[in-house]
């Protein structure tokens, strides 16, 4: 390349993610280079090839440095595209026999498929190669020797050579990238908002308390060393550019090298970046190696609630971490005390500090107890984020959160109390229910010895939630709040009953599990939530059961119809048992064993449970095998329940019928609606009772209606009533449940 044309301004291109388009021109200007527009997601600015070899090197924040090679107007139909692309000199950038691959974004009416613009202006490079008289280039999409970035919206075309070649956030340091990581550039812009290279000169300590795989305390290295983030990058597409100008490139680099080396001798700053994981830390480790800053950063193994102020960190300091946020709603019953533990703990050990927390759920931030003086919206991908600015305060600091949703019910400040968790006036009362309602159950279990039970069902309308026990854990559903409900209050809610749970149950964090309860419609109750294939043991009378707390909207164990099960194990002594909808079988286990005296040799002497379920088929074996109940007595049978009980000869003197309230599985021969359909079901399953038997029908529709023609067919008795225990007397409708006999029987 000519000195002339090193020297000549062009047009470039600067992508980033969404949000970081002013951080972004201030980093280029600083390079040297005059922003000269703001887009969605970049900047456009003017320079020599020099300022975009350095912001190729030193950009912390961008993702590609394009040279804009084109920028039309009203470009809509693929033939202009075409035309725009043929029209360039492509024999100034493209060596003969070289590879070639095109990077399209956007779209128009006619081009509607990225695939489709790519191939367009492909076909545009080769047909002005072709009259050149150059040889047509070959499509590598991996690793080619230029690559084109073309971007397209409402008309407005840009075109150009990617200097990057892939994206500037891959340092390359990080191979070993852990848990949800941050991408680099992303850790880079939080770092920028939160003043660190202003705080780095000052020589001010920085502490990741979560740094997971450590790329927020690596970024905050490399800028307090003043090291170039991709200086350890092998290649850019600028190097398979015909233009490019290898001895500028190798000046520029061999300048990072030895501002990088000298800035690892003066760095100023103490960093620490702290994990409780030691996988975590090893993959921190291995990353800061490649990043050449090993001896820069202490990582060290510890727990947020452990967190402590490291001895030689005198003066204030900067606290930046990026916590889970709980994308997934069983993530949240361990991540609130998380942050209230990261809030007590920064307010006790580092007063006077800044504390930058970066969540996807500013509800959470707010578990902290602290108040944020600024706050910067991010993407996170796909996620709206938040930066919350947070002034860590010292002694009684008027910055401390006086809001009420965080003043205690005795009036004080939640700062007030020196130790525990602090709660908003509802999340007292809250607590208050939850102790009440133990109180109230107390007698009764300890008379049944009752481990798995209800202990609240929405009894206070704000706080909509089910919270049943099962041994030393706790299962939680919220109800989906209506739409009139305001969505950050009831999140509000939620995150309160999660704050107190632990501390009034006893119980840990992790053995917390939280599920949204909504409408549900055919087996969705069913369906799997998880893979954790997290299980235990549980006893309900004389068995023994295994639940899943997890995986699954629903448990393994209904808890309300306890009673029917009980009175199933009490009728079963000697009888031929069938459980139909038998789901984990745990009707089955109780007929089997059977109850008191009976136990030592009695239950029922044969039975058979059916469902279509493969899942629940297999965890109702391991409940019987769990309680050594014989299979060559006991089958399990898996068929549409309605083609069973038209083709099944045997009888049975006991049936328990406990079908979903609506179906439309595709295993089933047809859909099932419990009010439409239970009368031919029943019919069947009579047809099947034994002359002197019984069977027992239970549904869960709330407003079911029995057919009265039913009612003279068979002798019926309601029995709703009778089966609910005290945990469940709160909600008589929650089931219906009756005994039908033959007429001439009873």
């Amino acid at each position: 390349m000519s000195e002339h044309q090193e020297n000549a301004t062009m047009t470039f291109f600067a992508t980033c993610p969404k949000g970081n388009e002013e951080l972004l021109a201030a980093e280029i200007s600083g390079l040297g280079g005059q922003a000269s527009k703001s887009t969605v997601a970049g900047i456009y600015f003017q320079g020599t090839l020099e300022v975009a070899y350095r912001a190729c090197l030193w950009s912390r924040l961008a993702n590609r440095i394009v040279l804009c090679l084109a920028r039309e107007e009203g470009i809509v139909r693929p033939e202009a595209l075409q035309e725009v692309a043929k029209c360039i000199d492509w024999t100034r950038h493209l060596a003969s026999g070289a590879t070639l691959a095109v990077d399209f974004h956007g779209q128009s009416e006619h081009i509607r498929h990225t695939r489709f613009g790519a191939q367009t202006v492909k076909d545009g490079v080769v047909d002005a190669l072709r009259e050149a008289g150059q040889e047509r280039p070959q499509v590598e999409l991996r690793q080619p020797d230029l690559r084109l970035f073309v971007h397209l919206h409402r008309g407005r075309l840009t075109l150009g050579i990617d200097l990057a070649g892939t994206s500037l956030h891959q340092r390359g340091y990080r191979r070993d990238p852990g848990h949800a990581p941050l991408k680099e550039n992303l850790a880079a812009a939080l770092l920028v908002r939160a003043d660190w290279p202003a705080r780095a000169k000052r020589g001010e300590p920085l502490i990741d308390p979560l740094c997971g795989s450590g790329t927020l305390v690596i970024e905050a290295g490399m800028m307090a060393a003043d090291i170039a983030p991709n200086i350890n990058r092998e290649r850019f597409g600028l190097h398979g550019w015909v233009g490019h100008d290898d001895a500028l490139w190798r000046e520029l680099k061999r300048e990072a090298e030895a501002r990088a080396s000298l800035g690892r001798r003066r760095i100023k700053s103490a960093l620490y970046g702290i994990d409780q994981s030691p996988q975590a830390l090893s993959a921190a480790k291995s990353n800061a190696m490649r990043a050449g800053i090993p001896a820069l950063i202490d990582f060290r193994g510890g727990a947020v609630a452990q967190l402590s102020r490291p001895e030689n960190c005198a003066g204030p300091g900067l606290m930046i971490t990026n916590p889970p946020y709980g994308e997934r709603i069983g993530e949240l019953p361990e991540l609130v005390p998380l942050y209230a533990s990261l809030g007590e703990r920064v307010r006790r050990e580092f007063p006077g500090w800044v504390l930058a927390l970066f969540t996807g759920n500013p509800e959470l931030g707010h578990r902290t107890g602290l108040r944020a003086r600024k706050q910067y919206a991010f993407k996170n991908g796909a996620l709206d984020c938040k930066l919350l600015m947070i002034d860590i305060p010292v002694a009684d600091s008027a910055s401390i959160e006086t809001d009420p949703a965080h003043i205690r019910n005795d009036g004080k400040s939640a700062f007030e109390a020196e130790s525990g968790p602090r709660h908003s006036e509802g999340a007292q009362m809250f607590a208050n229910r939850l102790e009440k309602n133990r109180k109230r159950l107390k007698k009764w279990l300890k008379q049944s010895g009752e481990t798995c039970y209800r202990l609240y069902d929405a009894d206070m309308p704000e706080y909509a939630l089910a919270v049943d026990v099962y041994g030393d854990r706790v299962h939680v559903q919220e109800y989906a709040p209506p739409k009139s409900v305001n969505a950050a209050q009831a999140q509000r809610r939620l995150m309160d009953a999660l704050g107190v749970i632990p501390e009034v149950l006893g119980v840990r964090s992790d053995h917390i599990y939280l599920k949204q309860r909504e409408r549900q419609t055919g087996k969705a109750q069913y369906q799997k939530r998880d893979s954790s294939g997290e299980r235990f043991q549980v006893r309900e009378g004389n068995a023994v059961l295994w639940v899943n707390l997890r995986d699954y909207l629903d448990t393994g164990l209904f808890l309300d119809h306890r009673p029917v099960r009980r009175r199933i194990a009490e009728m079963a002594t000697g009888k031929r048992f069938l459980n139909l909808f038998c789901y984990t079988g745990t009707a089955t286990v109780q007929a089997a064993i059977g109850t008191g005296e009976q136990s030592k040799g009695g239950g029922a002497s044969d039975s058979v449970s059916v469902d279509l379920s493969n899942t629940y088929l297999e965890w109702a074996r391991d409940n019987l095998a769990l309680n050594n109940i014989d299979p060559s007595r006991h089958r399990v049978v898996r068929e549409d329940c309605f083609h069973w009980l038209q083709t099944a000869g045997s009888e049975f003197d006991l049936i328990f019928l406990d079908p979903p309230t609506f179906s439309n599985s595709k295993k089933m021969e047809e859909s099932l609606d419990i009010q439409r359909d239970h009368g031919r079901l029943l019919d069947l399953a009579m047809a099947r009772l034994a002359s002197e038997g019984t069977l027992i029908f239970s549904n869960n529709q709330r407003r079911f209606k029995l057919d009265d023609a039913l009612l003279e067919r068979y002798a019926v008795e309601d029995i709703s009533a009778q089966t609910f225990d005290p945990d469940f007397q709160r909600r008589p409708n929650l089931h219906h449940c009756f005994l039908m006999r033959h007429r001439e029987a009873s």
